[in-house]
């Protein structure tokens, strides 16, 4: 595979647009960064640029603001941990594509880092118009026509600011967005990956295309719906299938068991059925949960009870996995040379929920220091990781869920054909 990064290109003396995923959670009410990892992913491909005598022009979306530019969502508030993390000053311009990033873009000296304001403050970042209910078809198609129009000169505008251009924003990278994409064709022969992308791509192409056996893939996660192309791709390269989460009790249920008041897709039953056979004739094994960690709510505070996954009393509902199965899998997990895991196993945000994500989470941390190559990732299993304190305990914990499940799934991510073409 053809890879693009920035380690043969020396930026002496060049701007660089670096198009970073400082999409950060911050504090409510005093807006400061409460967790850094986005922000320090993006250090070494920073550093890269300013240690060849290049500078840096850094953009961003953060949140969902619409269009609408809000306080809330304004990229200064990352200004204070980034030049921490930098040890140097960090320029901002209080737009992406006015007067004061244009001038401040301009007067960059080699150096120095200039970071524009959220991307997403304009409708043409993402390139979707909005429009009232009940516009005509005919309406519509005109609006996107122009968005279309509007959105390329965006694109244009943010390109002006520099002479090369870097992705490094992987969690984005599905999205073709004007930042993300659109922009990389305003830089032919001085577009690449920056080296956050670089690690996601080698990292999973390894899990896809040269994985040590036995190779065991961890699907958690509430709908079998939304994890069903993956599950497919995954039955073509696997030895092993473990299922876990919420979508569970529709596999359960699809073979007759008791369910309780369990979340369960009633549509999918076939669909459950079809992937175990097809697993079977695929030589995958698939390991469902035995034994459950049930609620009688949906409740931080709920009633627990443990009994059989298929067992599940009336009014009750599987919320986690239980003693049995945590040894099961994790038996399953100590004995795979690599490890694929997206999605919880349980209500993990439910802290009497959370044992089966964690235990997991250890699993294959073990397996990780006894030689297997592991890859995470998805929200709350690099919650799970991060929790527990063991992200440096995995082979790679990747930064964007989306992102990675469509690259799994074998669709083309925009962001990166950009670069690879």
């Amino acid at each position: 595979m053809h890879m693009v990064t920035i380690d043969n290109f020396n930026f002496k003396g060049l701007r660089a647009i670096v198009r970073v995923d400082f999409n950060v959670p911050l504090d409510k009410k005093t807006f400061e960064v409460t967790d850094d990892t986005r922000i320090r992913g993006a250090l070494p491909t920073i550093n890269k640029i300013l240690n060849d005598g290049g500078s840096c022009i850094l953009m961003s979306h953060l949140g969902r603001p619409d269009g609408v530019p809000q306080e809330k969502y304004s990229l200064k508030h990352v200004i204070p941990v980034l030049s921490k993390h930098l040890g140097r000053e960090v320029k901002f311009a209080d737009d992406c594509v006015g007067e004061s990033a244009r001038l401040l873009a301009a007067s960059l000296k080699p150096g120095e880092v200039l970071l524009l304001e959220n991307v997403r403050f304009y409708l043409e970042e993402e390139g979707k118009p909005k429009l009232p209910e009940g516009v005509s078809e005919e309406e519509k198609k005109a609006a996107k026509e122009e968005m279309k129009k509007r959105q390329k000169e965006f694109t244009a505008k943010l390109a002006s600011l520099a002479d090369c251009y870097v992705n490094d924003a992987f969690g984005t990278a599905h999205r073709a967005h004007a930042s993300t994409t659109l922009i990389a064709a305003h830089f032919p022969g001085k577009s690449m990956f920056g080296y956050l992308i670089e690690a996601e791509l080698k990292a999973m192409d390894k899990v896809l295309h040269a994985p040590d056996h036995p190779f065991t893939a961890i699907m958690g996660g509430a709908k079998v719906s939304d994890k069903i192309m993956v599950i497919e791709r995954m039955l073509e390269k696997v030895d092993n299938l473990i299922i876990g989460g919420g979508m569970t009790y529709t596999f359960i249920k699809a073979q007759g068991g008791k369910i309780g008041k369990s979340l369960c897709e009633e549509d999918k039953l076939d669909l459950a059925l079809q992937i175990l056979e097809k697993a079977k004739a695929k030589g995958v094994k698939v390991y469902l949960p035995v034994d459950a960690v049930n609620g009688d709510a949906f409740d931080a505070n709920a009633n627990t009870s443990v009994s059989k996954v298929n067992e599940t009393p009336d009014g009750w509902m599987g919320l986690d996995i239980g003693p049995e199965t945590i040894a099961l899998f994790s038996e399953v997990i100590k004995n795979s040379k690599t490890i694929l895991w997206n999605g919880p196993m349980g209500v993990f945000e439910f802290e009497k929920f959370a044992a089966g994500t964690s235990a997991i989470a250890k699993a294959i941390a073990e397996a990780t220091a006894a030689g297997a190559f592991s890859l995470v990732g998805g929200g709350d299993s690099v919650a799970a990781v991060n929790k527990n304190k063991l992200a440096d305990k995995i082979s790679y914990v990747s930064t964007g869920g989306g992102a990675m499940l469509e690259y799994i799934e074998g669709k083309e991510l925009p962001g990166i054909k950009a670069i690879r073409g």
